[in-house]
């Protein structure tokens, strides 16, 4: 009589999402890689005016700073528009060489420690995935999720995103890469910080607000969340 084989349930990988702009590096990826493409020629030195104001009220504590993003985003997506992918490219190359330490203790030492004990690290960010892919691998993360812009075949961007959706929903993102991954949202760490991020830190089974914006601290602290603030070389717990 032939033995019935065994079978085994498919093994799935405990995750670790991160935010990656404000989070892990202490700038934004996107406002970097648009003040390289100016110095670089690419953009237009025009192209800084249609974030300066918010820039400057961002400086003076007088606007938020997501109305600045906004407007690099703007800015962006304007000039972008018959750009080469190599431009960017290079653009980000720079980047990422010039600044990929730029990070805070806290995630960085997280991002080790968890890669260390068998976590699935997936980075979830709106800034370019073409800058992201040089950034986190370095970092030590098994998937990346940026925008993805547009591009003819010419390989010059027409300024527009692919799939939308996928851009800015991040709970919807983890619940993909858990399909496509094999991975679960048992005993799962999120961490973000700002009020964007919380689809995503609502799904899973840890989440750490760090160095958090005003609206994800009021529901953070309604939510009993973990709040995590990094400032000099001080880290705390609030």
């Amino acid at each position: 009589m032939e033995k019935k084989r065994k079978v085994y349930p498919e093994q799935r990988r405990r995750v670790a999402v991160f935010d990656v702009d404000g989070t892990i590096f202490r700038s934004s990826l996107l406002i970097e890689v648009v003040e390289q493409l100016i110095r670089d020629g690419v953009f237009p030195e025009e192209s800084q005016a249609l974030y300066a104001k918010q820039h400057q009220k961002w400086l003076d504590r007088e606007g938020d700073y997501g109305a600045y993003i906004d407007a690099v985003v703007a800015a962006f997506r304007l000039h972008l528009k018959g750009v080469h992918y190599g431009a960017l490219a290079e653009a980000a190359k720079k980047v990422v060489a010039a600044q990929w330490k730029h990070t805070y203790r806290y995630p960085r030492a997280l991002i080790k420690l968890l890669k260390s004990r068998g976590f699935y690290l997936l980075a979830i960010s709106h800034s370019p995935k073409t800058i992201l892919d040089k950034f986190c691998p370095r970092l030590g993360f098994d998937k990346v999720y940026g925008t993805i812009y547009e591009m003819g075949e010419d390989e010059k961007f027409t300024g527009n995103v692919i799939d939308e959706k996928l851009a800015k929903d991040k709970a919807y993102i983890i619940r993909r890469a858990i399909d496509k991954e094999s991975l679960m949202l048992t005993h799962s760490i999120g961490v973000g910080d700002t009020e964007g991020d919380i689809p995503f830190l609502e799904i899973v089974s840890k989440p750490i607000c760090f160095n958090p914006n005003s609206r994800l601290y009021t529901h953070a602290k309604r939510k009993k969340w973990k709040v995590v603030v990094e400032r000099k070389d001080v880290i705390y717990e609030l």
